[in-house]
C-alpha cells in the first residue's frame, strides 16, 4: 500500500511539474533574480528585503523538476548516499566557516532560512546537491556513449560543478549572500590562493570546491544508477530545468553586477542544454496565458 501511495504522489508531481515548466523554470527565476537584486539595492521595505521565507519558498519551487524526476529513483542505496552526503556537506560547511578551510575564511552575511547554530542554513543540502545533480545530468547527456567510463564521467562532471561555482559564488558575494575574509598576507601558497580573486571570490574557494565535488559527485555516482538517470531524463523533459532556472537567475544577477565572463559561463550552460534538446518551444503550452487561450 505505502508503495502504491508513493507512485500516486510521484505520479501527480510528474503531472504538476510537466504542467507548468514555463512558470517554474522562466517566471520563477526571473522575479527571484528581480526581488534579490531589489533586496541588495535597498529598494525593498525591510519585512521583503532578502525574506529568507521567501528565498527557501522560491529555491523549493525551482527544484521541483530535479525533485520530481529523482524521486522515483531513491531506493534504500540512493537514500544511504543522500544521507551521507548530507552529514558531510554540514561538516565541511561547519569546517569552513570555522577555520577557513578548504574554501579560505568566510561568513553567511544573510540568513538563507533557519541557522544551525547560527553559522550554517540548515537548507543547505537544497543550495548544494542540485549543483551536483545537474551538472551530473547534463554530463551524462553531453557525453553520450563516454559517460560510461568512470574516467571520463567523474572528472567531466566535478569540472562541471566547478564551472557552476564559477557563476555562483560571484553572483552570491555581490547579493552580500556570504562574505570572505581580506587575503591573507605573507608569501605561502595558501595566502596567495586567498589574494587571487575572481570578481570577489577567492581561489582558495575553487580549491576547496574540488574537494567538495568530489566527494558529492562520487557519493551521487555510487548512489544513483545511470541506466535509471537516464530513462528518467529520457522519459521526463523537464529532469533539467532546474538548471535552466540556474541559468536564468545566475546568469542575471552576475549581468547586473559586470561579471561577465561569469555571465559566458552560465551562457555555456545554456548552450549546453540546448544542445540536449531539455529546454525549447516545446513548453510553449506550459506558459499561463498560452494555455489560458487554448
Amino acid at each position: 500500500m505505502a508503495d502504491l501511495d508513493r507512485r500516486r504522489f510521484e505520479a501527480r508531481l510528474d503531472r504538476l511539474v510537466a504542467d507548468n515548466r514555463f512558470t517554474i523554470a522562466v517566471t520563477f527565476p526571473a522575479i527571484g533574480a528581480v526581488m534579490l537584486l531589489a533586496s541588495a539595492e535597498g529598494w525593498f521595505p525591510g519585512s521583503l528585503e532578502f525574506n529568507p521565507y521567501l528565498v527557501l519558498f522560491g529555491t523549493a519551487v525551482m527544484r521541483l523538476p530535479l525533485i520530481a524526476g529523482i524521486a522515483p529513483l531513491v531506493d534504500r542505496r540512493a537514500g544511504l548516499a543522500i544521507a551521507a552526503l548530507t552529514l558531510y556537506t554540514y561538516g565541511i560547511e561547519f569546517t569552513g566557516v570555522l577555520t577557513g578551510l578548504p574554501y579560505g575564511h568566510f561568513e553567511y552575511a544573510i540568513d538563507l532560512g533557519p541557522m544551525l547554530l547560527d553559522t550554517v542554513p540548515a537548507a543547505l543540502p537544497i543550495f548544494f546537491f542540485p549543483l551536483v545533480l545537474n551538472a551530473y545530468l547534463l554530463c551524462l547527456l553531453l557525453l553520450g556513449d563516454r559517460a560510461s567510463l568512470t574516467r571520463v564521467r567523474l572528472p567531466a562532471v566535478i569540472a562541471t560543478v566547478l564551472a557552476m561555482d564559477l557563476v555562483l559564488d560571484p553572483g552570491a558575494v555581490g547579493l552580500g549572500f556570504w562574505e570572505y575574509a581580506p587575503p591573507l598576507s605573507g608569501d605561502g601558497l595558501w595566502a596567495g590562493a586567498t589574494a587571487a580573486q575572481f570578481y570577489g571570490v577567492p581561489l582558495s574557494n575553487y580549491l576547496g570546491w574540488v574537494l567538495s565535488a568530489s566527494v558529492a559527485v562520487l557519493a551521487f555516482d555510487l548512489g544513483f544508477q545511470r541506466a535509471g538517470l537516464l530513462d528518467r531524463l529520457e522519459r521526463t523533459g523537464f529532469m533539467l530545468d532546474d538548471l535552466v532556472s540556474f541559468v536564468i537567475l545566475w546568469g542575471a544577477i552576475n549581468a547586473w553586477y559586470g561579471n561577465w565572463l561569469s555571465v559566458a559561463v552560465a551562457g555555456l550552460f545554456g548552450v549546453g542544454l540546448l544542445a540536449t534538446d531539455r529546454f525549447d518551444f516545446a513548453v510553449r503550452e506550459t506558459v499561463p496565458l498560452v494555455r489560458s487561450r487554448q
